[in-house]
């Protein structure tokens, strides 16, 4: 067996191997021995008939693509770690000759795309200071008063903006009523923006029990694509006016958001500024890290990866997935909402999906040139945690990982590159 090695682009190793003539010739004699079990002759039991015979009703190139199956089998692991190729993803392969006499197969393997690893060292990345304004906490002390707000029916007087009101409305496009444009007894708070853009603020003047008529235009980014757009008429009736009556903001509203050791108003400007200034951070940690690894980026060069790129776009779409399950929501009803499918949402993450595969190529460049390591007590200590996290014993999640505890290794070192990147950054 003779096996050429060519680097291609785009992360690709060209395999083209020619198997030897005898051992190509002795694997035809076993594919016409394992067909021959199939061939029913008469007067022969399965397998028994003469080879002879049976090769009469055999076809030349169904011996051979059997034949071609059988030798890529018994050899393909060899032909692989022959050629020192570790394929990333499911290699392509095409036949280039075929015959009795001769085998030769072209085999396109993914493998890890070659990094040009730039400085990583000294790079110029600072994080921000995290600050809670008096003003933050105030719109969330606002938000509390809104969600605990009374409202009362509106005697006298028209719709007015912060008013609810109880209405009928159904749409119509061109003079046809259109699918989901219709309700009753629908209560719209008025500036909420739960409707499209207008149809609040045409309701404002209206009074009750009188049919009237709003015009609007669906945004041209409108999620039902059938609707994005076009100009619709509603034809709404307001059955009941609600006015919102704010409570004071105080203790009293403080003990009513019901938080646990809130009782007093300033004890929930404490429990909100704290919540602020969390969610800050942790905005401020992910722009940070973002920070890093675009300047990774910028400094070295990574060979581009089909495969990687694939995977990392299925992944990425998985997670949306789940995070709609979590929502209680399934990909369909995302779908109609979007009007994107599958393959319109994995073009979208595209971007998202290079720049995943070039930090981790950057990042396992790192781990190679800094020779960085896994200690046993570091793998014990992952694992622990891991157990803890699950409320898990730690014999169950090592026989869990049993097999697999590479994985565990990867994501150790891939964390000590990214602390390491980050303790020699510029002060």
């Amino acid at each position: 067996m003779k096996i050429d090695n060519k680097k291609l682009e785009n992360a690709i190793v060209e395999l083209t191997v020619a198997f030897d003539v005898d051992e190509w010739k002795e694997t035809q004699k076993k594919a016409l021995n394992k067909l021959a079990k199939k061939v029913k002759i008469d007067g022969f039991r399965p397998g028994k008939a003469p080879i002879a015979m049976v090769k009469a009703r055999v076809s030349k190139g169904s011996i051979l693509e059997e034949a071609t199956d059988m030798i890529l089998q018994a050899n393909f692991v060899k032909i692989l770690n022959d050629a020192k190729v570790e394929p990333l993803a499911q290699p392509a392969l095409n036949i280039n000759k075929v015959s009795e006499e001769e085998l030769e197969v072209r085999i396109l393997v993914p493998v890890k795309p070659e990094v040009e690893l730039g400085e990583y060292k000294g790079l110029e990345v600072k994080k921000t200071r995290v600050t809670v304004t008096k003003k933050e906490i105030e719109e969330q002390l606002t938000n509390y008063q809104s969600q605990f707000a009374e409202l009362s029916v509106k005697e006298d007087g028209n719709v007015a903006d912060g008013d609810t009101a109880v209405i009928d409305f159904e749409g119509f496009i061109d003079g046809v009523a259109f699918e989901g444009g219709k309700g009753e007894n629908y209560p719209l708070e008025i500036g909420s923006g739960s409707f499209v853009s207008g149809f609040e603020e045409q309701l404002v003047g209206m009074g009750v029990d009188k049919e009237e008529e709003i015009k609007i235009t669906f945004p041209k980014d409108y999620g039902a694509v059938d609707l994005a757009g076009k100009e619709a008429v509603f034809k709404v009736t307001v059955h009941e006016i609600k006015e919102k009556h704010l409570p004071e903001i105080d203790d009293e509203l403080a003990k009513d958001v019901n938080i646990d050791g809130v009782e007093t108003l300033d004890q929930l400007k404490d429990h909100i500024k704290a919540n602020i200034k969390n969610r800050k951070e942790n905005e401020n940690e992910q722009k940070f890290m973002d920070d890093i690894y675009d300047a990774l980026i910028a400094n070295s060069k990574v060979e581009t990866s089909e495969a990687l790129l694939k995977e990392e776009q299925e992944m990425l779409l998985k997670e949306i997935e789940q995070n709609l399950q979590r929502q209680g929501l399934n990909f369909e009803v995302y779908e109609q909402f979007t009007g994107k499918n599958k393959d319109a949402i994995k073009e979208d993450v595209k971007p998202q999906a290079e720049k995943r595969v070039k930090i981790n190529a950057i990042l396992a460049a790192i781990i190679e040139e800094e020779k960085l390591v896994v200690s046993d007590e570091e793998l014990e200590t992952e694992l622990q945690t891991i157990a803890d996290y699950y409320k898990k014993e730690l014999a169950e999640v090592k026989k869990i990982f049993e097999g697999n505890m590479s994985r565990i290794e990867n994501d150790l070192l891939t964390r000590k590159a990214i602390e390491l990147v980050k303790d020699n950054l510029k002060k």
